[in-house]
């Protein structure tokens, strides 16, 4: 039995080219920028940057498949984390929540662009503001809940005290959105591959 329609491959060779070019980004971001003084041992970094981007303008699926690329290039022993870590270790240790939440990150951003697709920068750059503001919700809470666990400190004084990061990650969110948005507007098809 013949079909007159040919079903798209899961991912193709542009997709997998753009997941690994935005996982790259993320090691960049958080190895090049990582400031050696944090909130309970969590370093400064541009790491959730290249998370937002990678979600902002990669879409859903293919901004999660980045970031989890990224954690498993890591995870298997290349120098790509915070201050330069690598292996197991930080899933256990102190920033072990922030990367379990990353991937979920850009999962929320890209779903967020998705709905503003085809519409004008500021509309899509409010969009991915607005599921940016869930994402670092999600990055917060969970990253402190593993500070939280790690460190054995209550909850809700490690919660408070995480909150010293926000400023920062909003301001690294902003910027992810406006540039997502100018690359929508020059490339207006590059969501539609997502789908």
């Amino acid at each position: 039995m013949s079909s007159t329609t040919t079903r798209r491959p899961v991912a193709s060779t542009t997709d997998l080219a753009l997941i690994a070019t935005f996982a790259a980004l993320i090691a960049v971001c958080a190895v090049s920028a990582a400031l050696p003084f944090g909130v309970n041992g969590v370093p400064v970094t541009l790491q959730l940057f290249g998370i937002f981007l990678a979600g902002a303008v990669l879409g859903a699926r293919r901004g999660f498949l980045a970031v989890v690329l990224y954690l498993v290039v890591g995870a298997a022993g290349l120098p790509i984390f915070a201050g330069g870590t690598s292996g197991v270790a930080p899933f256990t240790g102190v920033t072990g929540g922030y990367l379990f939440a990353f991937p979920f990150a850009a999962l929320i951003v890209g779903l967020a662009v998705e709905r503003a697709h085809r519409r004008s920068v500021a509309v899509t750059a409010g969009v991915v503001l607005a599921g940016g503001v869930v994402a670092e919700a999600l990055v917060w809470v969970v990253g402190a809940t593993g500070i939280a666990l790690y460190a054995d400190t209550p909850w809700g004084t490690t919660v408070t005290s995480s909150f010293a990061y926000v400023p920062a990650d909003l301001a690294k969110l902003a910027a992810a959105a406006v540039v997502a948005a100018a690359v929508h507007r020059a490339f207006p098809a590059l969501l539609s591959r997502a789908r």
